[in-house]
C-alpha cells in the first residue's frame, strides 16, 4: 500500500484547509485510515481516523468539532477537512493505514504511512 498525503498550506488563523491522502498498490476493504500531526519538536500525535468499509470515525479532543474526517472509496482517498485552524495546528500531518481495520489512536499500530504535507498555521 503506498499512500500519497497532499493539500498542506499555509494559512491564517481561523482558516481552512483540506488534506488529502491517496492510497495505491495493495488496498483492504477493512482497513482504517488515520491522519497523524508532529509538531517540531514534539511527538507525533493523533487527530482522526475513519474505518473504510463502515465509515465509523475517531477524533483527538483537541480537533473534535473544527476537522472532519470522510473518505471516498471509489477514489481510494481519505480527506481532512480542517476548519477553526489555530496556530497550534501547525504540523506535518500523515496519513496511515491500519490493515486490521480497527479505530485506534497509537501510532505503533498502523502499517503504512505516507509522507506528510506540512500546515502551518499563522496568528
Amino acid at each position: 500500500v503506498q499512500l500519497q498525503a497532499s493539500g498542506g498550506g499555509l494559512v491564517q488563523a481561523g482558516g481552512s484547509l483540506r488534506l488529502s491522502c491517496a492510497a495505491s498498490g495493495r488496498t483492504f476493504s477493512s482497513h482504517t485510515l488515520g491522519w497523524f500531526r508532529q509538531a517540531p519538536g514534539k511527538e507525533r500525535e493523533f487527530v482522526a481516523a475513519i474505518t473504510w468499509s463502515g465509515g465509523l470515525t475517531y477524533y483527538a479532543d483537541s480537533v473534535k468539532g473544527r476537522f472532519t474526517i470522510s473518505r471516498d472509496n471509489a477514489k481510494n482517498t481519505v480527506y481532512l477537512q480542517m476548519n477553526s485552524l489555530k496556530p497550534e495546528d501547525t504540523a506535518v500531518y500523515y496519513c496511515a493505514a491500519d490493515v486490521r481495520g480497527y479505530l485506534r489512536r497509537d501510532p505503533q499500530v498502523y502499517d503504512y504511512w505516507g509522507q506528510g504535507t506540512l500546515v502551518t498555521v499563522s496568528s
